[in-house]
């Protein structure tokens, strides 16, 4: 499949060449054929069809993997079955000495409600020995593995930013209604524009050798690579367009362990931007990295710098996203426009009518610079891709403005256009080069119909003051002592910061003693529902069962035994509301006893760092603490105990606090302990109603959580 050329390519000066190896890309490698696949199903078909001609390996690298997605959705008789998993089985039993690797992100439970139910068990069952599946969790905490990458027989490889999972496939017609687009269960999902680049050769040699590299430091074992082959797994019916081109590979490594941290993908992204004479042209799903914003915002304010066209979704994917990212988001555009004193910034959303209140996921990762530069990977224009993420992307140059690069960069940038504005490459390049700029040719072809739309990235103030900073929702490196310090304490306070920071992880390492101690010493056996009942019934007055009860909750969650083990035992020691309102009573002491240390500990700390993002971030809460405090309940993001202290040393009130923690905690609370009361009673008595009680309890939860999640996403 070729692009459609460009008439009028745009000039690029001659100047140094920007791809240097141990700078801003590991290496350059020949690529004996290369094109660019655009949207999942170009991509899907052609990973199939040169799958079936792999003959020895097939490494598999990802973010996400579903073995129920389908690769095809048209009539034709496939010869081997169209759902992956079972794809990549028949792909074996044909072939006798074909192995296949594939590793994917162990991912993290908040994405569980997304992601395949057990993949690698499943996996197991269904296809032979010589399919090898793993998970790979050998990274910082907080980071995730964000390569996508294919590598057959070491001939061919895919690379880019759509995984080999649900929600991905779509057409580049993006049709509003189109009965393919589903996922595995059969459920329509939004139209996704993302793509991989497709290379032969010497780099993807390359590329093998990183993919196996990866697997050794997650596996701890060496993968073989495969014998020379004879005949190419190119896949038919996708023709080349660019032949013995230079192709550059960038990655991004975190630090970890004995490994020192790679960062050529933000390398690249930076000297790409100051080497840009007419024109930056970005497709990403997210627009949230400091360090490109303040590059972008520089050559904005030159005088004869170049044109910035961004595209970006209307909104991304989750209530989550959309509450954190996006907000992120806009306080960087809000610095491009105000920097833009030129008028050359424009930042889009492609635009389908039909849509409802979905939107076209924008989730390519492409920076095109003049007709001088492409990129495509995995990596977002997105603080996490600069350091925190594990990423790849390839990167082509073109020597001087007339070669055979220069001509298909042009042709590709002119071809995605045409996809946005609903017209043809043609009218793209007519209106470019007549306008004689990017900018003025775009606004010259948008309409009110399929078009690029200009993105409203503003947020209401109160959502944007509940939301940190960009180093905590989206940070550059792995979340360390330092890290903290650097980002959030003022040079003037550092040594301070980091004693203070230094005790309160004392103070956190013996509540965690505590817990230890609870968890392997004889004092677990002190909290058997039999001895705890045993004892409270030898307490006549209901009072001082109370008492005792409540006091109890609070000493152990302060000793950081978790509430909801507490709340377990009390459903099964006490009956139904009086245990529920036992837990509730001592959650909310426990709470306001932390809240009162935080505030007591933490004051004079936070005001001797007053002016730092500390300080900040404390007020920005406290005028929507009640509403965040409930939220940070409902879904925990750190310790009861550790929760409380923190709270207590902000600028949230009391009042703010203890009714948010009621709002926050009752419901989940109430849940876990009318449940184990349930349940507990049909296990000591399985009669059918008990056992019909429990099934009933635990059914009205399911649907209650499933309710909480849907009010989380929407409000």
């Amino acid at each position: 499949m070729t692009m459609p050329d460009v008439k009028s390519p745009a000039a690029a000066s001659p100047r140094a060449r920007i791809l240097e190896p141990g700078k801003n890309c590991w290496r350059i490698e020949i690529a004996s054929r290369c094109t660019v696949l655009v949207d999942a199903a170009d991509y899907f078909a052609a990973f199939a069809k040169a799958c079936r001609a792999a003959r020895r390996q097939i490494l598999i690298l990802g973010w996400d993997f579903d073995r129920r997605e389908r690769l095809h959705r048209d009539e034709q008789a496939h010869d081997l079955p169209d759902e992956l998993g079972a794809f990549l089985a028949g792909l074996l039993k044909q072939t006798p000495d074909l192995k296949i690797y594939l590793l994917s992100w162990d991912f993290n439970l908040i994405y569980a409600a997304e992601r395949e139910f057990l993949p690698a068990l499943r996996l197991r069952i269904q296809v032979p020995r010589r399919f090898h599946f793993r998970l790979d969790g050998v990274h910082p905490k907080g980071a995730s593995h964000h390569q996508k990458v294919v590598v057959v027989d070491d001939r061919v490889a895919f690379v880019g930013g759509i995984d080999l999972s649900r929600w991905r496939w779509d057409t580049s017609e993006h049709r509003p209604n189109d009965p393919r687009r589903v996922d595995p269960n059969g459920k329509p999902h939004p139209p996704f524009h993302d793509m991989m680049m497709l290379v032969e050769g010497d780099v993807a040699v390359a590329l093998g050798e990183l993919a196996r590299q990866r697997w050794r430091r997650a596996r701890g074992w060496n993968i073989k690579p495969p014998p020379r082959q004879d005949v190419s797994p190119w896949p038919e019916g996708f023709d080349s367009v660019l032949t013995d081109v230079s192709v550059a590979i960038a990655r991004t490594e975190p630090v970890f362990g004995q490994r020192e941290a790679v960062s050529e993908v933000k390398s690249l992204y930076l000297d790409a931007i100051a080497a840009a004479q007419a024109s930056i042209y970005i497709e990403n799903q997210y627009f949230t990295a400091r360090s490109l914003a303040d590059a972008l915002a520089e050559r904005l304010g030159e005088a004869d710098g170049p044109e910035v066209v961004i595209v970006l979704p209307a909104k991304t994917g989750g209530w989550l996203e959309q509450v954190t990212m996006d907000v992120v988001r806009g306080r960087l555009l809000d610095r491009l426009e105000a920097a833009d004193t030129h008028d050359r910034l424009r930042v889009y959303y492609p635009h389908q009518p039909g849509l409802g209140d979905d939107c076209i996921s924008v989730h390519a990762k492409l920076l095109i610079v003049d007709h001088r530069l492409l990129r495509i990977g995995s990596s977002n224009t997105s603080n996490r891709s600069m350091g925190l993420d594990t990423e790849c992307d390839l990167a082509i140059e073109a020597e001087d403005s007339g070669d055979d690069v220069a001509k298909y960069i042009g042709t590709l940038r002119s071809r995605l256009l045409a996809e946005h504005l609903d017209c043809k490459p043609s009218d793209v390049d007519q209106a470019i080069t007549e306008s004689g700029s990017v900018v003025r040719g775009i606004e010259s072809l948008r309409d009110d119909g399929r078009s690029l739309r200009a993105l409203d990235w503003k947020v209401a103030p109160e959502v944007d003051e509940m939301v940190p900073d960009a180093g905590l929702v989206d940070p550059p490196e792995p979340f360390s002592a330092d890290y903290f310090v650097e980002e959030y304490v003022p040079e003037s306070g550092k040594s301070g910061g980091r004693r203070r920071l230094l005790l309160f992880l004392v103070l956190i390492l013996v509540l965690l003693g505590l817990a230890a101690a609870w968890r392997w010493t004889p004092l677990h056996s002190l909290l058997t529902p039999e001895r705890i009942g045993e004892y409270l019934a030898s307490i006549s007055s209901h009072e001082g069962r109370a008492v005792i009860a409540i006091s109890g909750f609070i000493v152990a969650s302060l000793a950081m035994v978790p509430v909801t083990l507490l709340a377990v035992i009390c459903g099964v020691v006490f009956d139904g509301w009086q245990a529920f309102l036992y837990v509730l009573a001592g959650a909310m002491g426990a709470s306001a006893i932390g809240f009162l240390g935080g505030r007591l500990l933490g004051k004079a700390s936070i005001e001797r760092v007053s002016g730092s993002r500390i300080e900040q971030l404390s007020k920005r809460l406290a005028k929507r603490g009640t509403v965040a405090v409930a939220i940070l309940r409902l879904v925990p993001v750190a310790p009861f105990t550790v929760f409380n202290l923190v709270a207590g040393s902000s600028h949230l009130g009391a009042r703010q606090f203890l009714v948010g923690s009621l709002i926050g905690l009752a419901p989940g609370l109430g849940a876990i302990t009318l449940f184990s009361n349930s349940l507990w009673s049909a296990l000591k008595s399985p009669s059918l109603a008990n056992v019909a009680i429990a099934i009933a309890v635990a059914a009205i939860l399911l649907v209650l959580a499933w309710l909480a999640k849907r009010w989380l996403r929407t409000s």
